[in-house]
């Protein structure tokens, strides 16, 4: 990962938007859209800034000056002189898919936003306004955090009850929480590593690893390969599967040979 991806609550502050134009104008209204109010020079208690000036002494310069005065900046098209880039976006409020590649292809940024919003049915929004709004009647329905959380899993995965890609699951919300099944039974289940690459991983191997409430492991497994675990996944380096698996679903991952 070459840069930290955030999301950056602009509403009712300022920023900085030095430039005018085309490439001026769309920031303006990425700017907009996030609930900023834009202002063309430096501002006591401005957030960040946008240079978007296409003379490249001048874009330099007044880069340098909003650096100076604390800020962090965005120069169109010059990824050099950029503390932080602009993703494109797939908007489906309060959910928000951002693309990055760093400043190297914009284009390539574009392309893959337009195949994850062909994926992505406009209604996703709703649902993860529902799942918010029901945060109480899960609670309620599964006093403890793990069960709460394979519960969720379970209903959100590819043909549940609130798979997100499918249009109609926020109706489905009150239903889900009145008739969803009990947390499944303790599991443990195995993966086989062909490297030491993640990037090897099988689909299967990668959806277990976000999955996983423990992952016991052998000492020699790359770090590179425990990082596509959950965060909140308890790690164990063992020498062998557990024989008395905890509640929820286990990993073993041997080493690689």
């Amino acid at each position: 990962m070459e840069q930290l991806p955030l999301f950056l609550n602009l509403r009712g502050r300022t920023v900085v938007l030095v430039g005018e134009g085309e490439a001026a104008d769309a920031k303006a209204r990425l700017i907009a859209r996030a609930g900023g109010r834009v202002v063309p020079a430096w501002e006591e208690g401005a957030a960040i800034a946008f240079v978007a000036l296409d003379d490249d002494g001048a874009a330099r310069a007044a880069a340098a000056d909003l650096r100076a005065r604390g800020l962090l900046v965005n120069v169109v098209d010059r990824p050099d002189l950029c503390d932080f880039t602009t993703p494109a976006i797939v908007d489906r409020a309060p959910v928000t898919i951002a693309i990055g590649t760093g400043g190297a292809s914009a284009g390539l940024a574009k392309a893959v936003r337009q195949r994850i919003e062909a994926l992505l049915p406009a209604r996703l929004g709703l649902l993860a306004s529902a799942l918010h709004a029901a945060r109480a009647a899960m609670k309620a329905r599964w006093p403890v955090a793990a069960d709460r959380r394979r519960a969720i899993d379970a209903a959100l995965s590819r043909g549940g009850t609130l798979d997100p890609l499918d249009p109609d699951a926020a109706d489905r919300m009150d239903a889900w929480l009145a008739e969803a099944e009990e947390a499944r039974p303790s599991r443990v289940e195995t993966i086989v590593l062909n490297s030491a690459d993640p990037d090897d991983l099988t689909l299967r191997a990668a959806r277990l690893l976000g999955e996983a409430d423990h992952v016991f492991h052998a000492a020699n497994v790359p770090p590179a390969i425990l990082d596509r675990a959950r965060a909140d996944a308890v790690r164990h380096v063992a020498a062998a599967p557990p024989a008395a698996p905890p509640t929820g679903l286990s990993l073993w991952i041997d080493g690689v040979r």
